[in-house]
């Protein structure tokens, strides 16, 4: 039997991991057990054999594993109430959904807002803290202690708490005297939030970018988000179980993030007697489901390549990013009340996307054509399925099959009873990415995404004046924020030699078209402040001037492809046809240009590529990386001194080689290494587009895939995962106004 690879979701969700615990009065026997979410809610009790939960069908759907919750000596299910800070709802909210929270015995979920926030007592019953090991959240904690609201604590920390705050609160805990009220107190390592199976990021705010590159950032705070990017990244390795390889460029805070991690994970190693890497369900090989071999953990800035936080993209992810601003995996849609009387007006209804939703799964990496055509398969296959019941049963329409319906037959019900809710969550599903699709196509329509789009896919053969005649054109889409995107990376693209003169023009036409230009300003001097003004150019054409995959020609309207859209317009207008949205839905679909995108890797994907298989990459990609620094933290060597947070923010990645350690230059082995495994992750800000074509690349490379080789696994992560307008208005405008 083929055993699924676990996923980094599937291993914080579900899947066997070492905590650390510190105790207080707690039996030293169970310092060392497996943990995940699901041990969290269960109490850390155990619950499945690993290799039960391996082989579970649900879990090779990749559906989150039939709960289990742990029962008292009654044989009665534990109820029990959550309690969590911000980043352990943002946690817990990105894998489960609350349905899942009250299978594993969850019945109360609570948020620590403030030291005022009333909760009222519920003395019979336990309470799982799930936090960030602060002295606020800890003082909360021994307020609700000394209050007895609750009947025992299970309190666990999302990171490594540290000694002096341990110590802090020991010393609380026995002032107030409720040592006997914590029964556990565990190090869970999640401190970091997972929006797909290899899509992480650590909730750092949506300012790291800002502070990073900004000369009013203070010391502290530099340190601060250095710190805590490791502390995350360490939890990350923790949860995937093997120590890495680690790869970054010189300079910049992701040579400074990686020294600290490679002496995190060396100084664990060497002073833990049972380390978080030699335990059981760490890396066991063939069978499990986890590749033997170390990965690769590739760290690099954001102002690498700027392009992907500024593109348009055309698949269906990126598209619900960008438009319907997804955010911890939930959208907010617009719909009808009554899709049969559209007078009713309508309403926002709130979705959530993750991997237990079958089409998501399948289609968040596709094209939005090819999901239009996905959908209008899966409706013919519904109805087929239902046709076919009903015609066995005798029942003229699936709702005669109700129980309650008195003309329903036990004949009928035992032929539709395994068959009727398998359907019925899969038509819901479908209506969900119904509307979905509806709202992305009026934001394309509206905004002229498509046009965007096609433009920066050859975004190097514009010229000035085409793009200047797009600026000034009132007619090529109504939102200002889209042309600014593409003139930055038009301007960081472009070989042409650009004036200051036309740089004023190009401005002018920006101001006219209503977009506000500050972010103009930091773009201008990043580009400036590399080591000669064409140096950011260049790496951002480097994949340009790489020969991307052979693929067919972009398919016009009248492709076979546009019949995706035609098919979804027929089923809309059908279910809508009285509606405004029915009637007018063909006019909504002819202006958006149907074709499907060229295959290319971009500049991240290049440098993973040469990082992870030298021998297939290319020669530009490799020059870009021959440079890479090299951290093995099970090496007994010392990898230097720690550099002052104000090298961080004055250097350009790349710049000033060897300047914050001796030691780390990679030897030509070294350079030449493979890996089938690797984790990529960007500091100051995550692309969906990044992610996209990463998954694509490794997919394609794998075995089993295009071509033979290792089968090859990419989780990509980032400080946070912004969309292109948070990322403009809210790091780069800032930075440019700052530069002004």
């Amino acid at each position: 039997m083929t055993v699924r690879q676990q996923s980094l979701r599937d291993r914080q969700v579900g899947r066997p991991r070492l905590l650390l615990q510190l105790c207080l009065n707690v039996d030293a026997d169970n310092a060392s057990l497996p943990a995940s979410l699901e041990k969290i809610f269960n109490l850390n009790h155990t619950s499945a054999e690993p290799s039960a939960v391996q082989h579970d069908p649900a879990a090779a759907n990749g559906l989150i594993p039939q709960a289990t919750p742990v029962l008292n000596s009654d044989g009665d299910p534990i109820w029990k109430v959550l309690v969590f800070d911000n980043l352990g709802k943002e946690i817990v909210s990105s894998v489960l959904r609350v349905n899942d929270l009250r299978r594993w015995g969850v019945t109360i979920h609570l948020e620590y807002r403030s030291i005022n926030s009333t909760r009222h007592p519920i003395p019979d019953v336990p309470v799982l803290y799930l936090l960030e090991p602060t002295a606020a959240n800890l003082g909360l904690i021994n307020q609700d202690l000394s209050k007895s609201l609750y009947s025992e604590a299970y309190i666990n920390f999302l990171s490594s708490i540290p000694r002096p705050l341990m110590e802090d609160f020991a010393v609380q805990i026995a002032e107030s005297g409720t040592a006997e009220s914590i029964t556990q107190v565990y190090d869970q390592y999640l401190n970091f939030i997972v929006a797909e199976p290899d899509l992480f990021s650590l909730g750092l705010g949506k300012e790291t970018f800002w502070a990073l590159n900004s000369s009013k950032a203070n010391d502290e705070l530099i340190d601060t988000l250095v710190d805590r990017t490791v502390n995350g990244l360490f939890s990350v390795v923790v949860t995937m179980g093997a120590i890495p390889i680690i790869r970054c460029p010189r300079g910049g805070a992701s040579e400074q993030i990686a020294q600290k991690l490679d002496r995190k994970l060396r100084d664990h190693i060497l002073n833990s007697k049972d380390n978080l890497f030699s335990s059981q369900g760490q890396r066991a090989g063939p069978g499990t489901g986890m590749p033997s071999s170390r990965p690769v953990l590739v760290i690099v800035d954001r102002t690498l390549d700027l392009i992907p936080m500024l593109s348009h993209s055309w698949t269906y992810q990126s598209l619900v990013h960008d438009v319907l601003k997804m955010r911890l995996n939930r959208i907010t849609v617009e719909t009808l009340v009554d899709e049969n009387n559209p007078s009713k007006g309508s309403t926002k209804k709130a979705y959530d996307l993750n991997s237990s939703d079958f089409f998501w799964a399948r289609n968040a990496g596709v094209p939005f054509p090819q999901v239009a055509e996905d959908i209008d398969a899966e409706l013919t296959k519904y109805k087929e399925e239902a046709n076919e019941i009903t015609r066995k049963t005798g029942a003229s329409s699936l709702d005669d099959l109700q129980p309650d319906n008195p003309n329903t037959s036990a004949h009928q019900l035992k032929a539709a009873i395994t068959l009727l809710p398998e359907l019925r969550e899969r038509k819901a599903i479908l209506d969900m990415h119904m509307n979905i699709a509806t709202a992305l196509l009026k934001g394309i329509k509206d905004r002229q995404l498509d046009n965007f789009f096609q433009i920066e896919e050859n975004i190097t053969k514009q010229s000035r004046t085409q793009i200047l005649e797009l600026l000034n054109d009132d007619a090529k889409g109504k939102e200002p924020l889209d042309k600014l995107r593409l003139y930055i990376i038009w301007f960081l693209s472009t070989e042409q030699e650009l004036s200051r003169a036309d740089m004023d023009r190009f401005e002018e036409a920006l101001v006219k078209a209503g977009a506000d230009t500050a972010a103009l300003n930091y773009v201008k001097g990043h580009v400036l402040r590399a080591a000669n003004a064409y140096k950011v150019r260049e790496i951002t054409r480097m994949t340009m001037m790489t020969s991307a995959p052979a693929q067919p020609a972009p398919q016009s309207a009248g492709g076979d492809l546009f019949r995706g859209f035609n098919s979804i317009s027929n089923r809309l207008t059908d279910r809508l046809s009285s509606g405004v949205l029915g009637a007018n839905f063909e006019n909504l679909i002819s202006g958006v240009k149907n074709f499907l995108p060229v295959s290319k890797e971009i500049t991240i994907t290049k440098i993973v590529e040469s990082l992870m298989d030298p021998a297939s990459a290319s020669s530009s990609a490799i020059a870009k990386t021959e440079d890479y620094l090299y951290f093995d933290p099970r090496s007994a060597n010392a990898r230097g001194t720690m550099p002052a947070p104000s090298q961080v923010r004055n250097q350009q990645p790349g710049s000033m080689p060897g300047s914050l350690g001796p030691g780390t230059g990679a030897s030509f082995g070294q350079r030449r290494q493979t890996f089938s495994e690797a984790i990529v992750f960007t500091v100051g800000g995550g692309s969906m587009d990044e992610y996209g074509n990463l998954q694509d690349w490794a997919k394609r490379t794998s075995s089993g895939g295009n071509a033979p080789g290792p089968r090859r696994r990419v989780v990509y992560g980032s400080t946070e995962l912004l969309n292109a307008e948070e990322f403009v208005i809210g790091e780069l405008a800032r930075l440019g106004r700052e530069n002004s």
